[in-house]
């Protein structure tokens, strides 16, 4: 009688089982299991959470945020102005030299349309302005020889003089003499400057796109010489008077150009680069930028001199200019299709409608009458038994105590 062979042993038997278990995992595929709840009230809640996000997703992220695009904000831009026109004031006749500052013709300009003019300025001593706290004095013993007072007009040389009008006094200062509100005389230049007129160009490039466009037309019958801006004929004729960026931003053009003001070109250009390049034009709005209503930072002004030479000695006229200053502001955004955006706003919007079952099973478990039911027929609760060593088996024919827990017979139709 042959041999019996020797089986092998358990450790083998636990590593083969381990391994067909994880090949096992490996290959199969797992799905939840669904319960369906017949209750009326809570598949409408159910079906308008998801119709809420759906139109939530299909409207505003795809529609009007056009996620499906790659974009590119803030456009590289170049801006070149030119003004034209003359005006005149009670003295004389200005030209554009002469009213605009700076002259390069760029982004930030002014156009002065009231100055107040101290001629004939030379180094001396004069009375310091009233308007200088601490100026004025009733002796010498009121003013310190020496002292620089940062806000004056020049260095004190400890005299108390009359002032250039009435009878007041104030400290001698040595500077540029008179100073300036002892002989100011104003001038307005803002008769003729609404119809002054701003050439502005501009041009963009979205370099992510390599797309590039500029917001005048090309024409070679000299349109730009006779055409100004009208947003439905003239779109690309960029030529604006200047009465007609005060009105658009909503400014009396009157009072502006006696108190000055900064105004806004705004320029955007939104571009949607699955269309044609024609569909990209650029759109133009304006408004005042410095606070009017708040005196303190409302208004501008900034100073100037001229200088020239009178029987050898240097002499200058201070010029403060009050005017409508200019900031051209450029931006936009560009968007062009792209396969990852898509895909990522995609896989949001599906996770997204999971946001319904979430909300539908919160409430069955919170606060339906048979939420119990609904948690016993969701949740399966599996409890390890003890080890036994010396109990006989069960029979198969007997149900299982764990078996009767799992079984529910009222059903999910009392749900």
């Amino acid at each position: 009688m042959a041999a019996a062979e020797p089986k092998p042993p358990a450790r083998a038997d636990a590593a083969r089982l381990l391994a067909r278990g994880c090949w096992s995992a490996f290959w199969d595929y797992e799905t939840p299991k669904v319960i369906v709840v017949k209750n009326r009230r809570l598949g409408v809640v159910y079906r308008a959470v998801q119709l809420l996000i759906l139109l939530y997703f299909v409207w505003y992220v795809f529609i009007v945020q056009k996620s499906y695009q790659d974009s590119e904000t803030g456009p590289e831009s170049s801006v070149i102005t030119k003004v034209k026109g003359i005006t005149f004031s009670e003295h004389k006749v200005w030209d554009v030299e002469e009213y605009v500052k700076p002259p390069e013709g760029g982004s930030v300009f002014s156009i002065i349309t009231r100055i107040e003019v101290t001629p004939s300025q030379t180094l001396g001593t004069c009375p310091e302005s009233m308007r200088v706290s601490n100026a004025t004095c009733d002796s010498d013993k009121d003013c310190v020889a020496g002292q620089l007072d940062m806000l004056g007009n020049g260095l004190r040389t400890g005299r108390c003089v009359p002032y250039y009008q009435g009878s007041a006094k104030t400290c001698e200062v040595s500077g540029w003499c008179p100073v300036e509100d002892g002989a100011s005389v104003s001038q307005f230049l803002g008769k003729m400057a609404p119809n002054f007129t701003i050439l502005i160009k501009n041009s963009i490039h979205y370099p992510k796109f390599q797309f590039s466009k500029g917001n005048i037309e090309h024409r070679k019958d000299g349109y730009l010489k006779r055409c100004t801006f009208d947003e439905v004929s003239d779109l690309y004729c960029p030529i604006f008077k200047l009465g007609f960026i005060v009105e658009q931003a909503g400014e009396n053009f009157t009072e502006l150009a006696h108190t000055g003001g900064v105004i806004g070109v705004i320029i955007n250009w939104d571009c949607d680069l699955d269309l044609s390049a024609s569909k990209c034009n650029p759109k133009y709005s304006f408004r005042r930028l410095d606070p009017k209503h708040v005196p303190a930072s409302s208004g501008y002004n900034f100073r100037f001199a001229k200088y020239y030479k009178i029987n050898s000695s240097t002499t200058r006229t201070l010029i403060k200019a009050y005017g409508i200053r200019i900031d051209v502001i450029v931006h936009g955004q560009a968007g062009k299709f792209s396969l990852i955006p898509t895909i990522i706003n995609l896989a949001t919007a599906l996770t997204s409608i999971g946001v319904g079952s979430f909300l539908c099973d919160w409430i069955l478990l919170t606060f339906m009458n048979k939420n119990k039911v609904y948690s016993h027929k969701k949740f399966d609760k599996m409890v390890d038994p003890p080890e036994q060593t010396a109990e006989p088996e069960l029979s198969t024919s007997e149900p299982s105590r764990q078996d009767s827990t799992l079984t529910d017979p009222r059903g999910l139709a009392q749900l």
